[in-house]
């Protein structure tokens, strides 16, 4: 589930290569997903962190909802530090980054299939650690690490120049609810007016795209 065609079919042609493994369907947006799972009954899907409609953490929470055997793998451009956990936390069973190279894609998903969990060497050593220590490496993390997966998600939205309008309609929330989320984000962040607000979503958002 992926809005980007080019990659999509990509995507499909590697695991099509396999001799075992087949795409049943793909779909670019949120909307589509839960009748296409339905539809389909696949043994698993393959969920990209920005969807059309709302992020891919949220879709995973929904299809979790109506299909809680249905194993999820979570594909992004998106720093795995900041969303590996959360996307484990919705419900998926592993997470790699769309750089990855192709055989750690096929790993992952047959990793998935089996039942197991799958995240890079690095995520997951940092995630055991926390874990173990109760603490992230060095006892620090970032502000943005208190948002909500939801407030996360708003906050990307900002930062990319959607209004708080646009992100109401994308989300299926109404203005006053995203901008309740918005005063949780700038008392989170510590952030005291609107212009700030945007302009540290567009320095996030840039710092991600950069990484």
């Amino acid at each position: 589930m992926d809005d980007h065609p080019i990659f999509r079919d990509g995507i499909t042609q590697l695991i099509n290569h396999q001799p075992d493994l087949q795409v049943c369907g793909g779909v670019s947006s949120a909307a589509l997903a839960l009748s296409s799972v339905e539809e389909l009954n696949p043994d698993m899907i393959i969920v990209d962190l920005s969807i059309n409609g709302t992020d891919g953490i949220e879709l995973i929470k929904s299809i979790r909802a109506q299909f809680p055997a249905l194993p999820a793998l979570m594909l992004s451009s998106h720093d795995e530090n900041l969303y590996a956990e959360r996307a484990l936390r919705a419900g998926a069973r592993g997470y790699i980054m769309k750089a990855a190279p192709s055989e750690k894609v096929i790993e992952a998903v047959r990793r998935v299939l089996e039942g197991s969990l799958y995240l890079s060497e690095a995520i997951g050593g940092r995630m055991l650690d926390t874990f173990l220590n109760g603490r992230m490496p060095g006892g620090t993390s970032s502000s943005v690490d208190q948002l909500s997966d939801r407030e996360l998600e708003i906050f990307r939205a900002l930062g990319e120049g959607r209004s708080t309008r646009e992100i109401a309609q994308a989300l299926f929330l109404s203005v006053k609810t995203v901008e309740t989320h918005r005063s949780h984000i700038k008392e989170k962040l510590k952030i005291q007016s609107a212009p700030e607000l945007i302009r540290a979503a567009v320095q996030w958002v840039g710092s991600q795209e950069n990484l």
